[in-house]
């Protein structure tokens, strides 16, 4: 399975934090929103590479990121030759582009870099493969005015397969709503040819789940858990602030429990005199 990191917007509504750094490559605590889809995407064992789209202005940034990037699978970035964000390609675009250049003809999974959530990558594969069927990612929302300004809108059936789907609709369809993570199956993938030759939005790539779902199956997959659009300073500033916390609080363990393991070495040697006394290590994990 290959896998397309969609990284080619210009996030304006994040200016000024946005305007000389990509998105992707702003820190949510120590470490990047990049890294941390990379590190949740490394634990799906059936793909094997990953391609970042980007455009020209930020090419040589995420070029430089992946020299230094140590991740089990082959990570190669595009350049969709973009400048602005009146000539980019669109989403569908971008992904259509990767398809083309890098010859696709394999399962697909499509995700973007600033969706923060907690739950794994890993049971979305395995819900595709439980499926065999195209497969996007939705939760209920309970603010319905929020969900259909913001996001792609489903109706499903008791399968969980999309009868209906809107792109940020405006009005109440559904309490369904969609990320932008989808699997594809090997025979989808030329469709997004078609589709574009079609003269279709480009843009938003649940336009393209909209279409197709009217001409093959497509289910969702319904996380339980957290999942935050990072698309305004307010929502990245909101995050950021829980993760930084969030490590604040284990280094703090951690040193709090360092100090414990010297103070019993130190009493353990005081009284053995020099003798060898095993202590056995405390272990620190992630809530």
């Amino acid at each position: 399975m290959k896998a397309i990191i969609l990284v080619a917007g210009y996030a304006t509504r994040l200016y000024p934090l946005t305007e000389n750094t990509p998105k992707a490559l702003l820190k949510l605590g120590s470490q990047t929103m990049l890294d941390f889809l990379m590190r949740k995407l490394e634990a799906v064992e059936e793909v094997g590479d990953v391609y970042l789209i980007s455009n020209d202005k930020f090419f040589v940034q995420f070029e430089d990121w992946a020299k230094n990037s140590n991740y089990r699978f082959n990570i190669k970035v595009l350049n969709d030759n973009t400048t602005t964000n009146e000539n980019r390609l669109g989403a569908i675009g971008d992904i259509q582009f990767v398809i083309e250049n890098e010859k696709i003809d394999d399962d697909l999974m499509v995700l973007v870099s600033d969706n923060y959530f907690d739950f794994t990558l890993v049971d979305f594969m395995n819900y595709y493969k439980y499926k065999d069927s195209d497969v996007c990612l939705g939760t209920k929302f309970e603010d319905v005015d929020y969900l259909s300004k913001n996001f792609g809108v489903a109706k499903l059936d008791k399968d969980d397969r999309l009868l209906d789907m809107w792109e940020k609709p405006g009005k109440f369809m559904s309490d369904i709503g969609l990320y932008a993570s989808y699997i594809y199956k090997r025979e989808t993938v030329p469709l997004f040819k078609v589709y574009l030759n079609e003269g279709n939005n480009k843009d938003a790539p649940g336009n393209f789940v909209a279409w197709l779902h009217k001409r093959k199956p497509v289910y969702c997959y319904k996380f339980r858990g957290e999942c935050y659009d990072i698309g305004t300073i307010e929502v990245y500033e909101k995050i950021n602030a829980r993760i930084c916390e969030a490590e604040n609080i284990v280094k703090r363990i951690v040193i709090r429990n360092s100090h414990v393991l010297n103070d019993e070495k130190s009493g353990a040697d005081s009284k053995n005199f020099g003798s060898t006394t095993k202590i056995k290590s405390t272990k620190i994990g992630y809530i």
